[in-house]
């Protein structure tokens, strides 16, 4: 698979996100099923996996040390801090120094590893000072227990902070077709800071890729469940965005999921997105778009007539987002 940078790190054009093989989209993966996932993943070119401690919590960090430990020094491990936890319940955001390093240690130790290749704050902490987060982990990296430092969800104020204190090597937002916030000003400041960008739910929680179905209903345990843009009348309210999209893939002859991807990699060179599935074809279907080369025309055309889309619905369930 291609390369690209974030910061300095080099990392596959498509990373895989692994989220959703733990957490969040209903019950956990067999192991063995996981493993055997993302070791694929691998083998079809990804170099670059991306987990937390908040999910599961702590079991996708295991899942993703035990499938990596074999290949540790050939790809990149991305994780993040920045909640506090009684047991295995999360008790809210906690970026204070001393739970950054409890968090660190817990996770070398699931990952199976000596160092985090990156290491994110998973959200901002209005209650801790950005200055004090980044200068912890340049500690860390001093320390050789971190390589990269990232940000998660941060506004481009905050991104400037923490780089004057720290390099950013990566922020990661959410970011798609439908999901366009970040062009305002996190992206910009990305690109004149040198930072990569990493998308996260870069197909819209699967909504991009035409297979969730207007009259689509969820399970409890699916966080979709709690989204504003997944009630039955934001889907129908939404469909011309997925008719965007599925429209330009009969043209070109891809599927939806990989216009998506395509269009995103196709707006900055540092544009990493890290879809995640749990079924080996898609995630082969989603590396693939890798290939994918949309024209500037075409890259142009989704833009306008996306600007001009309406999406129904919060993004998420109203905490996505910090100063």
């Amino acid at each position: 698979m291609k390369k690209r940078s974030l910061g300095t790190l080099e990392v596959s054009a498509i990373g895989l996100g692994c989220m959703g093989l733990s957490a969040n989209y209903g019950e956990p993966v067999d192991i063995a099923h996981g493993v055997g996932l993302i070791r694929g993943a691998y083998e079809q070119g990804v170099t670059f996996f991306d987990t937390a401690e908040a999910y599961g919590p702590f079991a996708n960090e295991a899942l993703v040390g035990e499938s990596l430990e074999p290949i540790r020094d050939q790809v990149v491990i991305a994780t993040k801090f920045g909640f506090g936890f009684d047991g295995t319940t999360r008790t809210g955001l906690d970026s204070r120094p001393e739970n950054i390093r409890r968090a660190v240690e817990g996770s070398l130790q699931r990952l199976r590893t000596d160092r985090i290749d990156l290491l994110y704050q998973h959200r901002v902490d209005p209650q801790v000072p950005i200055e004090d987060v980044a200068g912890t982990v340049k500690d860390l990296i001093g320390e050789g227990k971190v390589v990269h430092f990232g940000l998660s969800e941060a506004a481009a104020g905050t991104i400037r902070r923490a780089h004057a204190v720290q390099p950013v090597a990566a922020v990661q937002n959410e970011y798609s077709i439908w999901a366009r916030d970040v062009e305002a000003e996190v992206l910009p400041a990305c690109v004149e800071l040198g930072i990569g960008l990493v998308p996260w739910s870069p197909l819209g929680q699967g909504f991009l890729t035409g297979t969730v179905g207007r009259g689509e209903s969820f399970a409890a345990n699916d966080i979709r469940s709690r989204f504003p843009r997944f009630t039955p009348e934001a889907l129908a309210a939404n469909q011309p965005v997925v008719d965007l999209v599925v429209e330009v893939a009969a043209r070109k002859q891809v599927t939806p999921g990989q216009v998506a991807l395509a269009w995103l990699l196709a707006k900055e060179p540092g544009i990493v997105p890290i879809p995640g599935s749990r079924r080996p074809e898609r995630v082969a279907e989603n590396n693939a778009a890798a290939e994918v080369v949309l024209t500037p025309e075409e890259v142009a055309e989704i833009d306008e007539r996306s600007a001009h889309l309406a999406v129904t619905g919060a993004r998420g369930s109203g905490h996505e987002t910090h100063a």
